[in-house]
């Protein structure tokens, strides 16, 4: 699968344009992932650690429209049997691993379960900033605001802190890697 296919197939399902813009950040940080836990991983490793980060949320109007949240992770593939190759299937349904019961296995799996909810943290942090920029964002404002339990409440804080379990990456290093692979397509994401 190429990163062209995998994007008519997100767009086929998602339409919403924060809900794109949230799945190309998952894709950048994935990319930006695969380099700090890989040895020396080819163009295509790379490609498919993107194309899991882009697709992750493929299904999720889907899920929200049909009141199936609960499968959100799986619908997609009701839709699209033979389309990914299993390692992606694998990881977008263990992205939602609490509503799929489809565990991660290895760090392509974590990764995308971890930085889906971060990403989208990260935005927020950009959007309270005055200039409404991920260049005005520093992971220390986002560390800081990510202890303020009050501040995007609805974000899995509990999931993004398996970093360092997980990932052996530290939090404030898995900030950085995020933040930075969001603020190197700031243009693609309107902030």
């Amino acid at each position: 699968m190429t990163r062209d296919e995998a994007y008519q197939v997100l767009t086929k399902y998602l339409h919403n344009k924060n809900l794109l813009k949230h799945c190309l950040a998952c894709e950048a940080t994935m990319k930006a992932l695969c380099k700090r836990l890989e040895t020396n991983p080819s163009k295509e490793e790379l490609e498919k650690w993107g194309i899991s980060g882009l697709c992750h949320d493929a299904d999720y109007e889907l899920a929200q429209n049909t009141n199936q949240l609960d499968k959100h992770g799986n619908l997609l593939f009701e839709k699209e049997l033979d389309t990914f190759p299993l390692d992606i299937k694998h990881a977008i349904q263990a992205h939602n691993y609490e509503g799929t019961g489809v565990d991660p296995k290895n760090n392509m799996d974590w990764s995308i379960a971890i930085c889906d909810g971060l990403t989208g943290f990260i935005v927020a942090c950009a959007l309270v900033t005055p200039e409404k920029k991920l260049s005005a964002v520093s992971p220390e404002f986002v560390i800081k605001k990510f202890g303020q339990a009050s501040f995007a409440k609805g974000v899995r804080r509990s999931v993004i802190e398996l970093c360092d379990e997980k990932l052996g990456i530290p939090f404030s290093e898995f900030v950085t890697i995020t933040l930075t692979a969001m603020q190197d397509i700031h243009e693609e994401l309107g902030l």
